[in-house]
């Protein structure tokens, strides 16, 4: 390997090791990137969450004043010893329970003892237990709308409470609280793609679609704060415990957090605050598809920019191989130059030689024509001969005896025979000649006469007929007179042959356009040998009856006026030549 090439290769191999790095220190802020896309899409489904946690707790938040104003439940806090008045409110606070859907209602005197509960059947039912510690309680004592949050000391249940208090006149004697249980929630949120979680204003978690982050603060809590919740029982204080969470912000809305555990988990944190409420909701997707995301990112254009470099390698190096090559290529294009030009003369007098050898080949058609039809010329030549004799002697013979009409009758006659056998010499003439190369417009009517005369001395020794009609209108064509005339002669004599066992042959001939067909009504042509018909030599003929030169020769001709020979088998038998020329503008008629 040359030098340049080393080099190339140590540039490029630099270029990739740069771009790797560059990838690798670009992955954190790619990730962060689709990290906060991530949070972006979940903001969507946060808020549909928070606006159903908002929705149903609204919804419960009136129900007490409502129910506080029934007058049975004044009734029995002044006479909370009425039996039959706590039967008819109990029943009356169950109904009450199963309509609006909520976990119990509850009536309490002022000592916060309950006195009728809707859940008065259940073992766990809130009769006779006193709620004076807890704030929800004091606060509609005083007058005061309340709700609380709490984990129910009683059920077990974490519930959400509101309060109302319950007055006769003006005088508050006792509290009407309800309560739903939060879990709802919870099993709906499970459904989701993402986690959710609900903390208070100390961070505690006592809402969430993961159990095990229940009652867990994700900061530690203060003792003050511990006390608090002691006090009202609001949470079980024995089960509370730290939610190990370390948060990295992606913006005001979004933090990337790994939670600690069996195993590490990371997600993508999206929160919203309620501040009618004093709570904050969560929701957590998983980190993973961000990390993936940024990783195809990368790979692409790792992918990418090695393409490109692989790219620019092959580029290089090509650059350095031609460079290399070029001086050997001048070179080796000087020997070909002179090389070319040698062969170029030497192809140059070869196809002179084809030419003339193509020239003669046609040539040695015609006379192989003109020889097949030796017999019919000598019988055409002969007989005008000794009718010329005859009448020759008979003239002498009148003369002789002063009939002169008669020897000028005679001598008409003779004229009459020399101006026959002029015809027939100027046809076979003109049919013998060579050829001019040029091609120009013709008349292919007038072509096919002058074939017609030709093969006429053939048809009277032979015998046969020729079936054409000339066309209505003149047809002009593309090509040469006599080499068209000899093509049209070669494939009378072809379709004569082929009926050499007829009695009265038939040589169909019809021009369509600019096409002309010969028929005949032999044998056709054996499919077998449909492929080779226009090869020089090759024959159907028996042995002494032709070269196989003919339909080579013609369509070698037809082809250079820029038409088409070919040749099929007709349906009813017999075959057909058709010659498909070019058409040509009208001129003036002129000697070809």
């Amino acid at each position: 390997m040359s030098l340049p090439r080393r080099r190339i290769i140590r540039l490029v191999a630099t270029i990739a090791i740069v771009t790797v790095l560059l990838g690798a220190l670009s992955f954190p802020a790619l990730e962060r990137h689709y990290m906060r896309q991530q949070a972006a899409q979940d903001a969507v489904p946060l808020k549909l969450a928070v606006e159903g946690l908002r929705a149903t707790v609204e919804r419960y938040a009136p129900l007490p004043a409502l129910i506080a104003e029934r007058a049975p439940l004044v009734g029995l806090l002044n006479n909370p010893n009425d039996a039959g008045r706590i039967a008819a409110v109990n029943e009356d606070l169950r109904q009450t329970a199963a309509t609006v859907k909520a976990t119990d209602v509850y009536l309490m005197d002022i000592s916060g003892l309950t006195i009728a509960a809707a859940s008065y059947r259940d073992p766990g039912s809130y009769l006779g237990r006193n709620f004076n510690y807890q704030s929800y309680f004091t606060q509609a004592l005083n007058g005061d709308l309340s709700s609380f949050s709490v984990y129910g000391t009683t059920t077990g249940e974490r519930g959400y409470f509101y309060a109302a208090p319950v007055e006769d006149g003006e005088r508050i004697i006792g509290v009407l609280a309800i309560k739903f249980n939060v879990a709802a929630f919870e099993s709906i949120w499970r459904g989701a793609n993402s986690e959710f979680m609900v903390t208070d204003r100390n961070d505690f978690v006592f809402m969430s679609s993961r159990p095990d982050w229940h009652f867990r603060a994700i900061r530690p809590l203060s003792d003050a704060t511990l006390r608090l919740i002691a006090q009202n029982l609001q949470y079980p204080i024995d089960r509370i415990d730290l939610l190990p969470i370390t948060s990295t912000p992606l913006n005001a809305d979004a933090q990337s957090v790994y939670v600690e555990g069996t195993s590490r988990e990371s997600f993508v944190l999206t929160s919203q605050h309620l501040p009618d409420l004093d709570w904050t909701m969560s929701a957590l997707s998983p980190r993973r598809p961000a990390t993936l995301n940024a990783l195809n990112t990368l790979l692409i254009a790792g992918l990418s920019a090695g393409l490109i470099l692989a790219a620019l390698l092959a580029y290089f190096l090509k650059q350095a191989r031609q460079d290399e090559a070029f001086a050997k290529e001048q070179d080796a294009k000087r020997r070909l130059e002179v090389a070319v030009a040698e062969r170029t003369q030497d192809l140059e007098t070869a196809l002179g030689d084809l030419r003339q050898t193509q020239t003669d080949l046609i040539q040695a058609g015609k006379l192989s024509a003109l020889g097949q039809m030796s017999a019919a010329l000598s019988h055409e030549f002969n007989q005008p001969l000794a009718a010329v004799k005859s009448y020759a002697d008979n003239a002498t013979a009148f003369l002789e005896r002063d009939r002169l009409s008669e020897a000028q009758d005679n001598i008409a006659r003779i004229s009459k025979m020399a101006d026959r056998m002029a015809t027939i010499s100027s046809h076979l003439r003109n049919f013998a000649r060579r050829p001019q190369q040029a091609t120009g417009p013709l008349l292919l009517n007038a072509v096919v006469q002058d074939a017609l005369a030709v093969i006429e001395m053939r048809l009277a020794s032979e015998g046969g007929e020729i079936a054409y009609t000339p066309p209505k209108t003149e047809v002009w064509v593309t090509g040469g007179h006599v080499r068209l005339q000899q093509v049209i002669v070669n494939l009378i004599n072809n379709a004569l042959d082929a009926m050499e066992d007829q009695a009265k042959p038939v040589v169909r001939i019809d021009i369509d356009g600019t096409t002309l067909r010969v028929r005949d009504t032999g044998p056709g042509i054996a499919p077998a040998r449909v492929a080779n018909i226009f090869d020089p030599f090759f024959t159907t003929k028996a042995p002494g009856k032709g070269l196989g030169l003919g339909l080579s020769i013609s369509y070698n001709i037809v082809s250079d006026f820029g038409g088409t020979l070919s040749a099929t088998n007709h349906p009813d038998g017999g075959a057909i030549f058709s010659v498909a020329l070019q058409p040509a503008t009208p001129v003036e008629v002129a000697a070809q």
